[in-house]
């Protein structure tokens, strides 16, 4: 692939993502919002990390699912909860958890629906992947475990969801850090055209829309994720091991429904479920994030890797920060940085 078009990909899934397809969500905003702060990260050389998987999954029966998660650190100490996206899984976090846990957290990395070993616990449920069904879960999960309160982060699906926690259900949520700002979906603006080259951008969302590209996927899942990650992060050498460990999650019986009906629902292209259009109509009116925030933008982000374009949708205590060198995959390329957020927004909440 050309520079170029590495350039335009990684510029319209940041600028573009953000600002175009989540549209007017933007646009509002009050002028005493907290002033931004940046950092630099200026990192060179890519985290190859310990290619160590979990030790232990756990299982928990929450919501519509059975889910699977990962746990370290102490159970009696403060909790931080980290959601991964597509195509990725727990293992993002690998290196993230023993960090937090050696500075007293308890750290849990469930896997989204449709990974791992997460299971529906019935066959007859809609295999649903729209955004408040993804941060239901994560709220269900919480009930679970009886956890009132965490802090919460994540990036792409994860980073989603835990905006979306903290704009829903902002008394669960401690404080955020999410990767790429705010990225809430708004149907009705997803439907307005982007610049040709932005949409070059989306290229696997359009052939997630067809039939041929459900099959596609079906039966190249690994090499189609294989390539997503080297696009996303042109510039994390990953090993055959350590892409080998997350692929494993992707066996998971409902991985293929649930990503191909995630990617149509955003275009409007498959429906969601009854059940979530008084959360769905919420966020669509663009809420204001009011508990204490991080956001942390990389390469991956082009143009809006300075916060601007959401920096005003976070009106608690917030900062943001720019990891340069580093892609999509923030916490498992910068595990060091993502889990400093982590620990410095929680004591925003101090």
């Amino acid at each position: 692939m050309s520079e170029q078009l590495k350039y335009d990909r990684r510029h319209f899934l940041g600028a573009a993502a953000m600002t175009i397809a989540a549209g007017p969500l933007f646009m509002i905003g009050s002028a005493d919002a907290q002033p931004r702060k940046i950092k630099s990260a200026n990192t060179t050389d890519a985290w190859q990390g310990t290619n160590k998987a979990f030790e232990t999954i756990k299982q928990i029966d929450a919501g519509v699912l059975n889910i699977g998660y990962a746990e370290v650190g102490p159970a009696d100490r403060p909790v931080v909860i980290l959601l991964h996206g597509w195509p990725y899984d727990i293992h993002s976090f690998v290196d993230v958890a023993p960090l937090l846990a050696s500075k007293g957290y308890r750290v849990i990395i469930p896997y989204l629906r449709g990974f791992g070993t997460t299971r529906f616990l019935s066959d007859d449920t809609f295999r649903n992947g729209q955004q408040s069904a993804i941060a239901q879960d994560t709220i269900a999960f919480m009930d679970a475990l009886k956890i009132k309160k965490a802090i919460i982060g994540g990036f792409d699906w994860g980073a989603r969801t835990t905006v979306i926690m903290a704009a829903l259900w902002p008394e669960r949520v401690k404080a955020l850090v999410s990767v790429s700002g705010y990225i809430i979906v708004n149907l009705k603006a997803n439907q307005q055209p982007l610049p040709p080259k932005a949409e070059l951008g989306w290229w696997y969302q359009y052939y997630f829309a067809t039939e041929r590209g459900k099959l596609g996927y079906s039966k190249n899942t690994n090499e189609f994720n294989k390539l997503i990650w080297k696009l996303a992060s042109p510039k994390w050498n990953f090993d055959d091991a350590t892409f080998d460990r997350t692929a494993a999650s992707f066996n998971n019986p409902d991985h293929v429904s649930i990503v191909i009906h995630n990617y149509r629902w955003r275009l409007s292209l498959a429906k969601g479920e009854l059940q979530y259009d008084s959360l769905e109509q919420k966020l669509s009116e663009a809420p204001i994030i009011t508990v204490p925030a991080i956001t942390i933008s990389s390469d991956f982000d082009g143009a809006a890797a300075d916060g601007k374009p959401y920096e005003k949708k976070f009106q608690g205590k917030y900062s943001h920060r720019i990891l340069n060198g580093i892609g999509h995959n923030v916490p498992q390329e910068a595990p060091q940085a993502f889990a400093d957020a982590i620990i410095e927004v929680d004591g925003y909440s101090k």
